[in-house]
This record gives structure tokens, sequence and C-alpha cells, in this order.
């Protein structure tokens, strides 16, 4: 007998599992998951929220919320990692390379990002709904990193 439902394609199947990441995350105001891939296999995950050991804002507030700051100024002013950097980190702790993989993102990567992924020789980078954050693809593009848009209603979903 044959499935009656259609098998996801690669690019379906690393976003999706980036969103499911992202139901990790303890950040207040977005949460945001990132797989990194290489050959069809998943290297590291990661998703916004406080490093180890320190609480989150889930327990202690958001101080960018308190200091009225909008999304996609001022990155230092938050006790979270970003989902990017925690995938990036987490490679670097298991001594992972990420060299020449892709990086599938819920949300395109902060010019904070943008900029530990060039530099970690990530070549591609998937993401679903943009982010504020002008420069980021400014450098991305002029570090001729492959930007691929996701498209949510290609999929049947909703946006």
């Amino acid at each position: 007998m044959v499935a009656d439902h259609q098998r996801p394609s690669w690019e379906d199947y690393f976003m999706d599992i980036a969103r499911l990441v992202a139901k990790r995350s303890t950040c207040l105001r977005r949460s945001v998951g990132a797989i990194i891939v290489k050959d069809k296999r998943v290297l590291s995950t990661g998703y916004n929220g406080a490093p180890s050991g320190v609480r989150h804002c889930e327990e202690v507030g958001c101080l960018r919320e308190k200091l009225g700051i909008e999304s996609g100024k001022m990155h230092e002013l938050c006790r979270g990692i970003h989902a990017e950097q925690n995938a990036i980190i987490q490679a670097a702790y298991h001594g992972v390379s990420l060299k020449d993989a892709s990086v599938f993102c819920t949300n395109l990567p902060c010019s904070i990002c943008a900029k530990m992924i060039i530099n970690a020789g990530i070549r591609k980078i998937y993401y679903r709904s943009g982010y504020a954050d002008e420069l980021s693809q400014d450098m991305i593009q002029e570090a001729n990193i492959e930007l691929i848009h996701l498209d949510t209603k290609q999929q049947g979903e909703e946006p």
C-alpha cells in the first residue's frame, strides 16, 4: 500500500526541524531555532535563550522590553544567545567543523549572527521570516553566502 502523504523536500524537512528546535526557546519576544546541516546530516542545533547556568528571561523578565528597545537594535542588551550563535557554539564545543555547511533558521540572522556564520565557513542560509537588520543582508551578500527564503505559503502553511 502506498502512503497517502507527500515526502517533504530536504529543505522543508530541515526547516521543520529548525521550527521544532525553536520551541525550546526561552525568549519572551521571539522564538528562534537554527540547525546546521552538511551533506544532508544535522551537525548542530540551537535556539535562543540564556547561557547555560544563567537564569532565563522567563524567570527574570526581558531587559529589552523594560528599556523599550526595538527589534534588531542593541543586541548586547540581552541575556540571551541567538539560535545561530548557540548552534555554532555547540559545534565548536564538540569539535565539529562547519566549513561549507548550510544553516536553516526560522528567522533571517541578525548582523552579529551573520558575522559568525561568515567566519564559521557556512555557505548557505535558509530562512523563513525576515528580521529588522539591513546590515545582515549586506554582509551576507558581500561574503557570497547564498541566501534562500523558504516561503511558507508554498507549503500551504499559515505565515
